[in-house]
């Protein structure tokens, strides 16, 4: 018989957690190819042949549907610490739900792209548009699948635990991370 050995929980005494310093280093490098792209975007736009439009409406719609979700999510934590459980789920289920949304009318702003004579393998302008706003909504996806891990957690039984509020913190980070992306990328586009 073999005995079993039980162990206590690893504590972390620096100051950030290893979950936490694996997620900033995962957006550093996000910042570092959004760098690349929008430096490859400036650089190639001064080469010349390139499509001067303007950019549906739609996309700056969106940044407010995001900044929504952001504004959701920070207050569906707040009820979480303050164990406001109906509140909680409620600000969870609506982040989730303006993830979703965001991502749909990602969608409908391509095919006005593509209405206004802007398409994927047109003029280099355009392609730059479609390939930097995709690789952001890739992103903006992974956080919708986390943001629905989280939704699951939130409508099961509930419990107050040092381990739930770190993945809210994570998911959370992160979620305004992808915002505050978006909103450099929009500010980035109009600027151009």
């Amino acid at each position: 018989m073999e005995a079993t050995i039980k162990r206590a929980p690893v504590q972390y005494t620096g100051k950030w957690h290893p979950k936490k310093f694996a997620l900033v280093l995962a957006m550093a490098g996000i910042i570092m190819m959004f760098s690349a792209l929008t430096s490859a975007y400036i650089v190639r736009k001064a080469a010349g042949n390139w499509l001067e439009f303007k950019l549906p409406a739609l996309f700056l719609y969106n940044t407010l549907v995001l900044i929504a979700s952001s504004v959701t999510a920070h207050f569906a934590y707040r009820a979480y610490n303050r164990e406001e459980v109906s509140t909680y789920r409620m600000l969870t289920a609506v982040t989730f739900g303006l993830g979703v949304l965001f991502l749909v009318l990602q969608v409908v702003a391509w095919n006005q792209l593509k209405a206004i004579g802007v398409p994927l393998d047109g003029n280099p302008s355009g392609s730059f548009i479609y390939v930097i706003s995709g690789t952001h909504a890739a992103h903006v996806l992974g956080g919708v699948g986390a943001l629905f891990l989280g939704l699951k957690t939130a409508f099961g039984p509930y419990k107050h635990s040092s381990g739930r509020k770190l993945s809210i913190q994570l998911v959370n980070t992160y979620w305004h991370f992808v915002d505050v992306l978006w909103i450099y990328l929009i500010i980035f586009f109009i600027l151009q």
